[in-house]
């Protein structure tokens, strides 16, 4: 008898700063139960480096990631042992119930981790990194580098650099809601 392919939690609170969208959990994240668990996998350390958390977070306590205002989810629930044996057809079915997390959760920011899934979800042929010229429920959205091990296209430094200019936005964006509220 096989035994069934375990799946993997999302990481989700309301009002989100930035909810982060794998292409899809890794087989062997699904099977610890945590996000980005695969040592070579770099989100982690790149999240940590770019700003978005005061210490490195290790995968067994991804789930303090929400004590930051950030979630995680993915654009398709199934996992596999590479990105790239999610079909296009996956991330088309897998549309609905992303659109329902975040107009539910309702994020500041919807962050894409790889070019694969938003592509596919909003039929876009050329997508260039950062931040996107459309909003998804009301998110802003941007592509980044996805962090795996895998894709070794990307040093870790300039992982950290592509990050590090979403953490500006909304480092900036917070400073400008702010000050609206003082006015």
């Amino acid at each position: 008898m096989e035994s069934a392919t375990p799946t993997l939690a999302d990481l989700l609170a309301e009002d989100l700063d930035v909810l982060f969208c794998g292409i899809n959990p890794a087989l062997s994240a699904a099977r610890s139960g945590h996000h980005f668990s695969n040592a070579s996998n770099r989100f982690w350390r790149v999240l940590h480096q770019a700003g978005f958390t005061p210490h490195l977070i290790r995968p067994e306590d991804d789930r303090t990631i929400l004590h930051y205002g950030h979630g995680l989810t993915a654009a398709v629930g199934r996992p596999t042992v590479k990105a790239s044996q999610v079909a296009r057809g996956e991330f088309q079915a897998s549309a609905d119930a992303l659109r329902e997390k975040v107009r539910r959760f309702r994020p500041r920011y919807l962050v894409f981790l790889g070019k694969p899934a938003f592509s596919a979800l909003f039929q876009q042929k050329n997508v260039s990194w950062g931040r996107q010229d459309i909003r998804f429920e009301g998110a802003e959205i941007w592509v980044l580098p996805n962090p795996s091990g895998l894709n070794r296209s990307f040093t870790l430094e300039a992982l950290v650099t592509a990050y590090r200019e979403l953490h500006t936005a909304l480092r900036e964006s917070s400073i400008e809601n702010r000050r609206r509220e003082r006015i």
